[in-house]
């Protein structure tokens, strides 16, 4: 079960202060030095013919090897257009969102215990993200390397754990640790669920539904009144949990991605996370 987020997408800078504003693209060097490739994203906004020619004129002076484009679903004529010029969806992108009105009431599940990561969790938690979010529109690409991919959100669950996200809960069935819930606080009001995953040999067993209660009242318990989550149009049992928890649907979205070079790729050390995911 994965469900992903766009909390890292890059801050909005005044253009007075910002001499990239007015390119069509944004380079994002996290994705570029992770996947050893030159990768951007297009700017958000609808195309036009002559800002599709700009995006293209742009990646081809910056070489760069793939752009991302996010896209409104109903947005016909961009999309029209990007499939047109070379665009590949690669992703249904759906942002779901609840009001906490009211603590969230926790059913009773003797046999599952979920409580904040410890140290002693990541590396489990490693292992279950390594295959966990294979619906993703990283794997869903075939130019990305799929050990890139599973190293991608290993990475991610584990810079989590240790601060990047605001809290990271674990649940665990007797003494094995069976899936993973990271919580982001957005600002005094909202929060954003972020990376959500469930080992292979624990699902069916209501563990997504015990990380997932467990996750709103850690939100209740900050303060936060707005939840949202990013999920992927693939991915229905991701949809189907956070609907029964009253969960709506307030964005779909798609992504895609247009290729220019497509080089082998290789593992390079990193530190940080990505802007744009």
């Amino acid at each position: 079960m994965a469900a992903l987020n766009d909390v890292l997408d890059s801050l909005t800078v005044p253009a007075a202060t910002n001499p990239e504003i007015s390119q069509p693209c944004e380079f994002l060097p996290w994705d570029s030095d992770f996947f050893n490739l030159r990768i951007a994203r297009a700017r958000p906004g609808r195309l036009d013919p002559q800002a599709a020619t700009e995006v293209e004129t742009w990646c081809q002076v910056q070489q760069i090897d793939c752009v991302y484009l996010l896209v409104e679903a109903g947005d016909g004529p961009t999309i029209r257009l990007a499939e047109r010029r070379g665009f590949q969806q690669v992703d249904i992108r759906l942002t779901l969102s609840r009001r906490l009105d009211e603590l969230v009431q926790l059913k009773p599940r003797k046999e599952i215990n979920v409580r904040p990561c410890r140290a002693e969790d990541v590396s489990a938690l490693r292992a279950i993200a390594g295959a966990s979010h294979s619906d993703t529109r990283f794997y869903f690409d075939p130019n990305f390397d799929r050990a890139a991919c599973e190293r991608l959100y290993q990475t991610w669950i584990e810079k989590s754990c240790h601060g990047y996200a605001s809290q990271v809960l674990v649940a665990c069935l007797g003494d094995q640790v069976a899936g993973y819930f990271s919580c982001d606080r957005l600002d005094a009001e909202r929060g954003q669920i972020g990376l959500v995953g469930v080992a292979a040999a624990a699902r069916g067993q209501q563990v997504g539904s015990a990380l997932l209660e467990a996750g709103l009242g850690w939100f209740w318990e900050q303060g936060l009144r707005q939840v949202s989550v990013v999920t992927q149009g693939r991915n229905v049992p991701a949809q189907r949990l956070y609907q029964r928890q009253g969960f709506l649907t307030e964005r779909v979205e798609l992504w895609y991605h247009r290729w220019f070079h497509r080089p082998a790729p290789r593992q390079r050390q990193i530190d940080n996370l990505p802007h744009s995911l």
